[in-house]
C-alpha cells in the first residue's frame, strides 16, 4: 500500500506499474514537454524528471511508497543528509543515450525525435522520411553566399570580428546557421517500442565542438488484435460452446497479410481459459528476422442462453455427457430435513432487501408474550 501517489500521477501510471510501463510513460511525457518543444513547460518537465528518477530506482521507489515525497527529500536514499534530485536535462540525456556530462560538453546538442510506428512496421520493417532542423557551424563548412559562389565566413575562420562588408550573408556573423535535412529512417524487422535509432554526428554542430547525434525513438501504436510480449504475439479468441466441444476452423490475418487457419479437431476439447500456441508465428527476432517467436492464443468460451433446448432434448444431451457427480447423500431423504435453494442472478449493483423477515425468539420470550405459543420438541 503506497502512502501517496503524486509521482505516479505525474507519469500517468498506476502504483503497481512495471519498470517498462514507467519507461514508456517517461519517454512520451519527456519528449512532449521538453523545453525545446515547449519552452513554457519547464516546471512540468522538471516534475516528470523527478518522478521518473525516484520511481525508476528500486530503493528510492520503495522509500517513496513507504514515506512519500517527504521521505525522499529528507534523505535515506543514499544514507546522506537531505535528498536531492538530479538535473532534468541529465536524466533526459542519460535516458536517450546522451552520455556523461563531461562527454556532452565536448559535443553539440543531441536532437531527439519520436516517430509513431505500427506493429506491422515492426514486423515487416519499414522506411520513413523525417525532416529535421539542425545547427550547422559555418566555420567548418562552406555556405552559399551571393550568386552561385561558395565561400567561407573568412573572418570567423580566423577568429576575428566581422566587419559589415566581410560578414557572411548566410549566418550574419553569428558563426552558425540552421539547416533543414531529410533523414531516411530504416525500421528493421523485430525492432521494439522505445528502441532508438542513432544518426551519429548528424545533430547540432556548434563552433569548437564535435557534432551531436540525432536520436530517433520508436513509439508503437496499440494494435487492435495483437499484443507483443518480447518475441511473442498474444491474442484472444472467443468460441461458441459447440466449437469448443466439437472442433472449429477460424482464420486469422497475420501482420504480413497471410491467413492462418486455426484448427481444433473434433474431440480436442478447448476449455474456458485454455492457452494454445502456434510456433514460428510471433514477432521476428531483431537482426535475425527468420527466427520468430510464438503466437499465443487465450481462449474464452461462450455458453448458450437459458432454455436453449427443450427438456426432452436436454435429456438426450445428458446421455452424451459424462455422468453427474452427485454429493454424498444420507440414507434417509426426508424433505423436512432440507432447505431447497434456487439459483438466481447476482445483481450487486441493485441489491434489494428480501421481503421476508425472520424473528428468532427464545422460549422465555414466548412465555412472556401471552398471545404467542411456541412449539417445543
Amino acid at each position: 500500500m503506497v502512502k501517496e501517489t503524486g509521482f505516479y500521477d505525474t507519469l500517468g501510471v498506476k502504483p503497481n506499474a512495471t519498470p517498462d510501463e514507467l519507461k514508456r510513460a517517461y519517454r512520451k511525457l519527456a519528449l512532449k514537454f521538453h523545453p525545446d518543444k515547449n519552452p513554457t513547460e519547464g516546471e512540468k518537465f522538471k516534475q516528470i524528471s523527478q518522478a521518473y528518477e525516484v520511481l525508476s530506482d528500486a530503493k528510492k521507489r520503495e522509500l517513496y511508497d513507504r514515506g512519500g515525497e517527504k521521505a525522499i527529500k529528507e534523505g535515506g536514499t543514499g544514507g546522506g543528509g537531505g535528498g536531492s534530485f538530479a538535473s532534468p536535462m541529465d536524466i533526459f540525456d542519460m535516458f536517450f543515450g546522451g552520455g556523461s556530462r563531461m562527454h556532452r560538453e565536448r559535443k553539440g546538442k543531441n536532437i531527439v525525435h519520436q516517430i509513431t510506428v505500427t506493429l506491422e512496421d515492426l514486423y515487416n520493417g519499414a522506411t520513413r522520411k523525417l525532416a529535421v532542423r539542425k545547427i550547422l557551424s559555418v566555420i567548418d563548412v562552406k555556405v552559399e553566399g551571393v550568386g552561385k559562389e561558395l565561400h567561407r565566413c573568412a573572418c570567423l575562420a580566423m577568429a576575428q570580428a566581422c566587419s559589415h562588408k566581410d560578414r557572411c550573408k548566410a549566418c550574419g556573423g553569428r558563426k552558425i546557421l540552421r539547416q533543414k535535412k531529410i533523414l531516411e529512417v530504416h525500421i528493421d524487422k523485430g525492432m521494439r517500442d522505445g528502441q532508438k535509432i542513432v544518426f551519429h554526428g548528424e545533430g547540432d554542430q556548434e563552433p569548437g565542438l564535435e557534432p551531436g547525434d540525432i536520436i530517433i525513438v520508436l513509439d508503437q501504436l496499440e494494435h487492435p488484435r495483437f499484443t507483443r510480449r518480447g518475441e511473442n504475439l498474444v491474442m484472444s479468441m472467443e468460441l461458441q460452446l459447440v466449437e469448443a466441444l466439437c472442433g472449429f476452423k477460424k482464420p486469422i490475418q497475420t501482420l504480413d497479410n497471410r491467413t492462418l487457419l486455426i484448427t481444433s479437431h473434433p474431440g480436442e476439447l478447448i476449455k474456458p481459459g485454455d492457452t494454445k500456441c502456434v510456433l514460428n508465428e510471433g514477432m521476428p527476432t531483431y537482426r535475425r528476422p527468420f527466427e520468430k517467436g510464438r503466437l499465443i492464443i487465450h481462449f474464452s468460451v461462450l455458453f448458450p442462453q437459458d432454455n436453449f433446448l427443450p427438456k426432452h432434448k436436454l435429456k438426450e444431451l445428458e446421455n452424451h455427457l459424462p455422468e453427474k457427480v452427485d454429493a454424498e447423500q444420507p440414507d434417509s431423504m426426508d424433505d423436512d430435513l432440507y432447505i431447497y435453494a434456487d439459483l438466481e442472478e447476482c445483481d450487486f449493483a441493485n441489491r434489494k432487501r428480501p421481503n421476508h423477515h425472520y424473528y428468532y425468539m427464545d422460549e422465555d420470550d414466548c412465555a412472556s408474550t401471552g398471545g404467542v405459543q411456541c412449539q417445543t420438541s
